[in-house]
Formats: C-alpha cells, structure tokens, sequence
C-alpha cells in the first residue's frame, strides 16, 4: 500500500513513512493510493467479533508491509487495553431508529482515544526499530491535545508540544493537558483561536529547516494513521445494527472534518451507509459549504461546544480530492485560494459529488442546551454539548433507515454546559476524581511562529 499527497506533488510513501511524515512536503495529506475493499461476507464475518479483532481485519489492509501481523494485534491490544467499556464503542439505543455510538471510554473521556491510543504505539515500534526521535507538535480545540499527551506521556523516543487557544477550552480539557507531570511533554496555551494553533503546526510543516531539525513529527487528524483508527468504530455500529444486510446512516458532530471523513473511507471501502449527516455549532463553515457550495472562512466564535469551534476544516482537503477525481493540482489551487482570500467556491460538480455522500445540519447554542435538557428528561441519558449537536441535527434526518450519532465525549469534560442545562454536574470516573487537585503545568505564548519554534528548540529533550 503507497501513499499519496492530496495536492499530487509530495514524495510517494509507505504507510510507516506517511504515518511519521503527518503533514505532506507539498503542504498536502496523506491518502492511500488506492482504498481496499471488503465483500458483504467479509463484513457479514465481523459480527460478534471483539472489537479488537475488527479493528485488525479493518485496518490490516492498509499497514501490513509496515508491520508484522503478530506486531499489529500486538499494537491493538494495548491500545485499547486501558478503556472503560470492553465493548469499547457501546451502541445505545435513544429512539426508534435512532442509536448513540459511544466513543468516550477511552482514557480522556472523548473519541480521540481510540485514534490517538493507537497511534502512540505504532510510533513507539517504528521509533524503536528505526532508532530515531521525533517532535510531535499538535494542535487542539480541546479532546486532541489529552488524547495525544495520554498516547505519549513517558515514551523515551517523542517529545509531545501541544497548542491549545487560551480561554477557549473546558477546565477538564485544560486539566487533562497541564496536569501530567512526565517531562516530555508541553502544555503550550496560545494567545488566539484554534485556527491560529492549527496554521501555526501547518506553518511549522512548511519550514523544512525548522521541520527537519528538531524531527517534527504531526499527530492531527492530517496524519492518515488518525483517520483509519475512527475507521474502525463504523463497521463495528454498522454490522451491530444488521450491516451488510441492510443500510445505516451516521451523523457526526464535527469541526475538522477527521471524524465523518472515517465514515466516507468506511463506505468507500463497501460498507453500505446511506447517508452521512455532518453537524456543526454556530460556526458552520462545513454546513455552509454543503448548502450553498461557499466555502468561507468567516471567524469564529467560542460556544459551549468548543472543540468544533473551527472554521478551517483541515480534512475537509481529503473529501475534496476525492470529490475532484483525485486532481491534486484542482485541490493545490483551492487551498492557495483559501490561505490567500479565506474562501473558494466548489465547482458545481464536485459539490453534486459531496452532495452524494454527505448531508449537513447547524445548532445554535440555545437548540443544544435545549436538546441536552431534553434528552435528559425523556430517556435518562445525559450528553455532552457536542453530541447534543449531533443528536439535534439526526433527528432532522431520521427515516426508514438506522441513524447512528456518533457521542463523541463523556459530559463530565463539559460539566458547566451540562449542569446549565439539566441542573445536574456529571461527575467524572473515579480514574480521574482528583483532576482538580492536581498541579498544572503549562506555558502561555504568543501567536507568533518564531517564538513557538524558538521554546520547541529549548524545551525538547
């Protein structure tokens, strides 16, 4: 399996190589040459299987000259050792028709660990094999930044910068970030918005002196090894609910794109999902360029959902390469658009494609507290904001066929949000009880991408 740049001009990698790169040479990310496919009895065979072992079956395909097979569920079997549920991914049902995917048992509490867990240990292999040390430098709106310190906290080979915006995370969020105490990582909390966290690790990609000095190593969701671990959870909820023998459809509260993007790899690979519905808070660049085929950066405002406060959807580039017949060159110009006029039109027939695929819904502040209070009052379950967002926007979309909202963080990350809305402030798991008396740790800096180099020069190991 060869890996491609969405903008066509990078070097050609291995899935190892690709995964270690993050971000590609010519500013683009990393795809697979070409996406594996699995037959209706290959996916029919997953039913009953411990989550485990569809996670191998899934993501074998795209890894196997990286990584023996015995190495790989090797890998899989301590990433997800430490989660609270030995489902991992648990369905709820909420309604007729209407099913919550669980994705925050893992170890921060949000559905970046299932990604992020993974890839901590098919770093500490290859790092261990190559005998080389990395920087990983990430930016986060929230759930990223835990996910990535828990995945890599300790490890001899990486030392961990992550950006987070200043005053625009919950408190758990901030507390799962500034409150490890191993040296090699760095809570780094940034003078603006996410956007600004992410343009700078972009920037950061760009400068190949700087890049190739410290070995910049990226763990966002531009790193493909992100995309294909949330792979797995939909043919999981899928087959769970009688996939292949009848369709499923998926919303997914998202500001990146990472998340639903999974959803499109999963039916391109044959899994038979109808329809999969993004939901956005009020910043709802994806919803808008959905509906309208502008795709328009237009700021962003904080809300009680802060980890889809974004308004440059990093992944979204993926969704457009595909939509544009793979023309690296179509997807190079309209990114050159977007950092130069903040926006770009989609050509009529790239949205029909997107169209195709993928459906959009938007959430005012007021419509998620309303929909967390009740959810809360009609069938006991309490949400965290984001998935409220989700919930919201699928119970516009329900039909003849499933629908599956993908809950994407426990509610005790957002307790403020949540106790505004239902009175009641959702503890955390006792794993995690004395997070408010620990002792923080974290840098405040400027938005400037000299200073943020010059402190990853000093701080790394």
């Amino acid at each position: 399996m060869r890996y491609i740049s969405t903008r066509g001009k990078a070097p050609v990698l291995s899935f190892e190589e690709a995964m270690l790169t993050g971000l590609a040479r010519d500013g683009g990310l990393y795809l697979p040459e070409t996406i594996p496919t699995m037959t209706e009895d290959e996916i029919a065979a997953l039913a009953g299987l411990p989550y485990e072992e569809v996670a191998f079956r899934v993501m074998w395909p795209y890894v196997g000259e990286s990584f023996a097979e015995e190495e790989f569920r090797g890998i899989i079997a301590r990433a997800y050792a430490e989660f609270g549920h030995v489902a991992r991914a648990p369905l709820k049902q909420l309604a007729p028709n209407h099913f919550l995917l669980e994705l925050f048992h893992g170890p921060t509490l949000a559905f970046k660990d299932f990604a992020m867990q993974l890839i901590g240990q098919l770093f500490e292999a290859a790092l261990k094999r190559r005998g080389d040390r990395v920087t990983i430098v990430g930016a986060t709106s929230g759930d990223t930044g835990s996910a990535a310190i828990e995945a890599f906290r300790g490890l001899d080979a990486v030392d961990v910068f992550i950006l987070y915006p200043h005053g625009r995370v919950s408190e758990v969020q901030r507390r799962q970030m500034t409150t490890p105490s191993e040296s090699n990582v760095h809570a780094l909390a940034l003078d603006g918005h996410f956007d600004d966290c992410q343009a700078a690790v972009k920037d950061m990609f760009n400068d190949f002196d700087f890049r190739d000095s410290v070995g910049l190593a990226g763990v966002n969701s531009i790193n493909w090894a992100r995309v294909l671990a949330q792979v797995v959870y939909y043919f999981t909820a899928a087959v769970a609910l009688g996939a292949p023998a009848r369709k499923i459809s998926f919303t997914v509260p998202t500001g990146n794109f990472g998340d639903i993007f999974a959803g499109y790899i999963a039916r391109r690979m044959g899994l038979p999902i109808e329809q999969l519905v993004i939901a956005t808070n009020q910043n709802d660049i994806l919803h808008r360029a959905i509906t309208t085929g502008a795709y328009k950066t237009d700021g962003v405002s904080p809300s009680i959902s802060p980890s889809m406060d974004i308004q440059v959807s990093s992944n979204f580039e993926r969704a457009l390469f595909y939509a544009h017949d793979g023309d690296g060159a179509a997807v190079a110009a309209l990114m050159d658009e977007l950092k130069s006029e903040g926006g770009f039109t989609i050509s009529q027939g790239a949205l029909e494609s997107l169209r195709e695929t993928f459906a959009s819904g938007r959430v005012s502040e007021e419509e998620t507290s309303a929909t967390i209070a009740r959810l809360r009052a009609e069938t006991g379950e309490i949400l965290c904001p984001h998935s409220a967002v989700g919930v919201h926007v699928a119970e516009q979309h329900l039909g003849a066929t499933p629908m599956v909202t993908l809950a994407t963080a426990h509610p005790a990350k957002f307790p403020d949000a949540v106790e505004a809305a239902t009175g009641i402030r959702p503890p955390l798991p006792n794993r995690m009880a004395d997070l408010y008396e620990r002792d923080e740790r974290v840098t405040r800096i400027a938005n400037d991408l000299g200073a943020i180099e010059d402190l990853i020069r000093e701080r790394r190991a």
